[in-house]
């Protein structure tokens, strides 16, 4: 481990620390960090080892201190960067202080959140949390509320600073959250410990966002990699650069130059069946073409980017035939149990069940271990003391929610429903490269939906959505994939967990101590983002807004004073599962089993179960049609021209990668400095879904 590349790993993690909120906040434009394969960052890096380390090798003639950057410390770099991205925007500084603090807002401004008290009198619905849970909006006479909002009043300034903002406001809650991010991620570092070795060597995942960037290190000598001479990587980055900078340009020049769309609507083919649009199918007849999707396709097993591909397809003509029999699945709040939830809720639990099933051995030896007895199967100690890790961090994370004032029966599921989800987050990013993960599924909605509101009470489904508002609403750059990557590419680099881990931890204690007033600064400065109506409008909702509606069920069902009453165990007796979300989280269950083991029987079995944990939503429907586009033509490649077509083919897949994390790059620092420049918002340019 260089000292250099520990300091440029520090550099660049406090750079996206400091810059994200800004870059996507402030000016809206392509996101710093955006999903799990960051352009900042391996743009950053295809720039060092096409530009930056033949000019070092240059000067290193002359200057022996300027000596090129080693493919080992390149990956440590990254290795180290890679955990931060998960602390600026989307997955945590997005939405923790706007779902701090505007339920203040609302609660004033909206008569819905007013709850109606035997006596008559009306109670605001932040009254349903814990109060030490929400940021202190009468600060400042009530300042620290109404600048969180409209922005703080500069007089004659250009700008606030620091010691504008109300730190008073934010002291208590940031103290119980912070930690308890600290928590999950400590957790889920011990969960990527005992994985790692059974993913990476065991199974031989591909890890393809690491094997790109393997793609693009330089030799020993610290020269360009020799895929840089190759005529059909530079086919692919040129074309789709060019393509990209067209694009760029028409939103400044667009009477001069003609966009080349990358954004088809076919919505004349719905026509063509009814079922399928039913079931929301017009999402999917806007055909949106991303390279790196199509790349990622290329580079992974057919079986899986076909899976992905369809995955979004199937899920709609199965919406639609139950549309057709009166079952809307997507009847209901978001953070309700519906039965859109369920299927995907189904498929991330078969999936963990597959991944506990074919490492049993391996991951029962790492316990075994972890708590003093033998060692049978090869467990390495990064393993083994990633257990204890997991242990540990895992019972203080029941401690804390149970003190709290949630049962520790509900503690334990949710904490463990949670981390389920997360390590099957890491588990598709390393065997399928899915670098964009949102899809909408909430440990709230798990117990909900087998438990019954009647048998929890108000109290406790408020304090349920307010955690899952907190840690998983908005998952595209949660922490689970980035340290999954990080430990294989530090893996590649050489460099062993104990030695890695300590400097993460000291990367991540940075991020926070940066991002945090950086977030605080620019939500003072120019109020919040309304443009942002994910955000600023519905994640602030969602926790109340689905508390008050589960309160007027149970009052209208006469349940609501016995659910308020019991605790622990008193709530099993009680428990009514909803029944369209118990069948629809078994069927697909059942069918990540079944698809699992005709993929074991069968070679020409072409569906990989990972289609039931990214069917619906988001994600899903942005690259459906690039996934289906990269598998048809590997598919093509190796039918026409065999293995080996593949290969010759492969450079210009990265290529294609290489090209989109140039491009937006290239259009960040343009917005940036454009800002710089002129003090105007530029406008909006996105290279991947935003």
């Amino acid at each position: 481990m260089s000292a250099r590349a520990i300091l440029l790993g520090f550099l660049g993690a406090a750079f996206i620390c400091g810059v994200t909120y800004f870059n996507d906040s402030v000016l809206y434009q392509t996101m710093l960090v955006g999903n799990h394969m960051p352009m900042s960052v391996f743009g950053s890096l295809i720039l060092i080892t096409l530009v930056i380390n033949p000019l070092l090798k240059l000067l290193n003639s002359r200057f022996s201190l300027l000596k090129p950057f080693s493919s080992k410390e390149l990956l440590l770099i990254v290795a180290l960067i890679l955990p931060a991205c998960s602390i600026p925007y989307s997955s945590m500084m997005r939405l923790m202080p706007r779902t701090l603090m505007l339920p203040h807002h609302y609660a004033k401004t909206d008569a819905s959140w007013k709850i109606h008290e035997p006596d008559g009198s009306l109670t605001p619905a932040t009254t349903l949390l814990p109060k030490h849970f929400l940021a202190d909006p009468d600060v400042n006479d009530g300042n620290a509320l109404i600048e969180f909002v409209q922005g703080t009043p500069l007089g004659d300034r250009k700008h606030i600073s620091f010691s504008d903002i109300p730190w008073a406001a934010w002291r208590r809650p940031l103290a119980i959250w912070l930690p308890l991010f600290g928590l999950l991620w400590i957790a889920l570092t011990g969960i990527a410990l005992v994985c790692h070795r059974q993913w990476a060597e065991n199974e031989h995942l591909p890890y393809p966002i690491v094997q790109f960037a393997r793609s693009v290190l330089p030799p020993t000598d610290g020269s360009a990699n020799p895929i840089f001479r190759k005529r059909l990587f530079w086919i692919g980055f040129i074309v789709v650069f060019l393509i990209h900078a067209n694009n760029y340009l028409c939103i400044f020049y667009g009477d001069y130059l003609i966009p080349v769309r990358l954004t088809i609507d076919v919505l004349p083919l719905s026509r063509l069946s009814r079922t399928f649009m039913s079931g929301g199918g017009w999402i999917l007849l806007f055909i949106r073409i991303y390279f790196s999707a199509i790349a990622i396709a290329f580079l992974i097993p057919t079986d899986i980017s076909f899976s992905i591909g369809i995955g979004p397809y199937l899920f709609t003509f199965v919406a639609g035939i139950l549309a057709h029999y009166g079952l809307s699945i997507y009847a209901g709040t978001e953070l309700s149990p519906k039965m859109c939830n369920a299927f995907v809720l189904g498929g991330f639990m078969g999936v963990f069940a597959v991944m506990l099933y074919t490492g049993r051995f391996f991951y029962f030896n790492a316990l075994r271990a972890a708590l003093g007895g033998k060692n049978e199967a090869g467990v390495p100690s990064s393993g083994v003391w990633g257990m204890r890790i997991f242990l540990l961090a895992f019972t203080v994370l029941i401690t804390v929610l149970t003190l709290s004032g949630l049962d520790w029966q509900l503690s334990l599921l949710y904490v463990s429903a949670m981390l389920i989800i997360f390590t099957v987050f890491g588990r598709i990013i390393a065997e399928t490269g899915m670098f964009h993960l949102s899809p909408n599924i909430y440990p709230c909605v798990l117990i909900i939906g087998f438990f019954g509101e009647q048998a929890l009470g108000i109290h406790i489904l408020a304090f349920l959505f307010f955690l899952t508002s907190i840690f998983l609403l908005d998952p595209r750059e949660c922490f689970m994939p980035f340290i999954v990557n990080s430990l294989e590419i530090s893996r590649g680099a050489g460099v062993k967990a104990r030695k890695l881990l300590p400097v993460v931890a000291i990367v991540m204690i940075l991020g926070l101590g940066i991002s945090v007033p950086v977030t605080l600064y620019f939500c003072y400065s120019h109020g919040v983002n309304w443009q942002d109506g994910f955000g600023s409008s519905m994640v602030p909702h969602m926790a109340i807004d689905g508390t008050l509606a589960s309160r007027v069920r149970m009052i209208a069902q006469d349940t609501l004073e016995r659910a308020e009453s019991v605790k622990g165990f008193q709530r099993f007796p009680l428990i009514k599962p909803d029944r369209n979300f118990a069948w629809a989280f078994f069927a697909v269950f059942a069918a990540v089993l079944l698809f699992t083991a005709a993929r074991l029987r069968w070679a020409w079995w072409p569906l990989h179960p990972v289609l039931f944990c990214l069917w619906p939503r988001y994600a899903g429907y942005m690259f459906a049609t690039s996934f289906l586009l990269g598998s048809l033509i590997k598919m093509l490649a190796a039918h026409y021209g065999g293995s080996r077509l593949v290969n010759r083919l492969k450079p210009m897949m990265y290529g294609l990668i290489a090209s989109d994390m140039i491009s937006g790059l290239i259009t960040i620092l343009c917005g940036i400095l454009y800002y710089l420049n002129t003090d105007k918002i530029p406008k909006s340019f996105w290279i991947l879904p935003g």
